[in-house]
């Protein structure tokens, strides 16, 4: 079989988990990279040993027709035209969360896939982990029963990344588009894809980015630096309620006076609960007894591996002519609720979807 030809736009920091798996996927080859920012694009093309190297996409190509697909892996802002751009070049796009910075520009992004009658996939890669296959795997067998309320906690202490991640320009918005985007997926994939129909959010921006402390950032951007902008929340919190009843709670922070880091999913269900922190526990009772259960295998994310899965997945939907358009639309879901989020942030205001 012909191996399929990949680009990469965008050589920042997620790019390279995009790139080492593709490398390790025998269907692809690594035939192409561009970058905005000459000097880490030439760093790029050495350490992956590519190189076809371009600081356009649109240049790239003209002068490469023969790309299948590719992967966006640029600042929130550039996902709508570069997607745009590649899909009405003929390419198969698999572009990096959030969809876009908002649920206009998402939308955009799905018609124009359709008209080009290209594929058009969005990296909600914690759906491909061995946690979210072991969590669905238990739902579907009706272990929980019916879910009812889930939380969704991404918190850091000291993570804002710089670079664009703090400038609402280039991101849309910081740890709600940015963590907060990931647990929002994930809670609503493993719940069945519920329709959110009301939301209630605030937002914060009280500490910064906490560039003066001694400690450093725990995440930093590539294209991080002294004079960057932060002008993007350190905490969002927010109720979403789904058209089937079941509310979600979400807390995602990028700074905040907190002992430590959290990550942390919980699903609470009519017959049973489920954290995942880092490992998965359920929580039930049994023969009139509370019951704590932990599966025998390890759960805890493993996200190389879920990165594969994601890569594969998006490649074998172009092999074997797979739809990936739900997962787009579910982009465009998750766009909605986001954008929901900041309106009644600003507002004070629930807003109704």
């Amino acid at each position: 079989m012909k191996k399929l030809k990949i680009a990469v736009i965008g050589t920042g920091s997620i790019s390279g988990r995009h790139i080492a798996a593709y490398l390790k996927n025998e269907n692809v080859e690594l035939y192409a990279l561009c970058d905005v920012d000459g000097a880490r694009l030439k760093a790029a093309g050495e350490r992956w040993g590519v190189s076809r190297l371009y600081t356009n996409e649109e240049e790239m190509f003209a002068a490469l027709p023969e790309i299948d697909a590719v992967s966006v892996c640029t600042w929130n802002g550039a996902h709508m035209p570069c997607a745009i751009g590649a899909l009405r070049a003929g390419k198969h796009v698999l572009c990096e969360k959030p969809m876009a910075l908002n649920a206009r520009e998402a939308q955009q992004m799905l018609d124009t896939a359709k008209a080009c009658n290209r594929k058009l996939m969005i990296g909600f890669v914690r759906r491909f982990g061995n946690d979210a296959q072991v969590m669905r795997d238990l739902i579907r067998d009706g272990t929980l029963g019916d879910i009812y309320y889930a939380k969704a906690t991404y918190l850091r202490r000291n993570g804002n990344p710089g670079g664009w991640f703090g400038d609402s320009a280039r991101s849309g918005g910081g740890p709600l588009i940015d963590l907060g985007v990931h647990v929002i997926d994930l809670t609503r994939y493993l719940m069945g894809d519920p329709k959110p129909v009301c939301v209630f959010g605030a937002t914060f921006r009280e500490l910064g980015d906490r560039r003066e402390l001694k400690d450093g950032a725990a995440y930093t951007a590539a294209s991080g630096a002294e004079s960057d902008v932060c002008d993007v929340e350190d905490l969002a919190a927010a109720f979403i309620r789904y058209e089937n009843g079941a509310v979600l709670s979400v807390e995602t922070s990028f700074c905040l006076n907190l002992k430590k880091d959290v990550a942390k999913v919980e699903l609470f269900g009519t017959r049973a609960g489920m954290c995942l922190d880092p490992e998965l526990e359920i929580f039930s009772d049994r023969c009139g007894y509370l019951t704590d259960t932990r599966p025998a295998r390890p759960t805890a994310l493993d996200i190389d591996e879920a990165f594969e899965n994601e890569i594969g997945f998006f490649v074998d939907a172009i092999v074997h002519d797979r739809d990936v358009y739900p997962i787009a639309e579910d982009g465009i879901a998750v766009m909605k609720i986001i954008d929901a989020v900041y309106l009644s942030a600003r507002t004070g205001k629930s807003v109704e979807l």
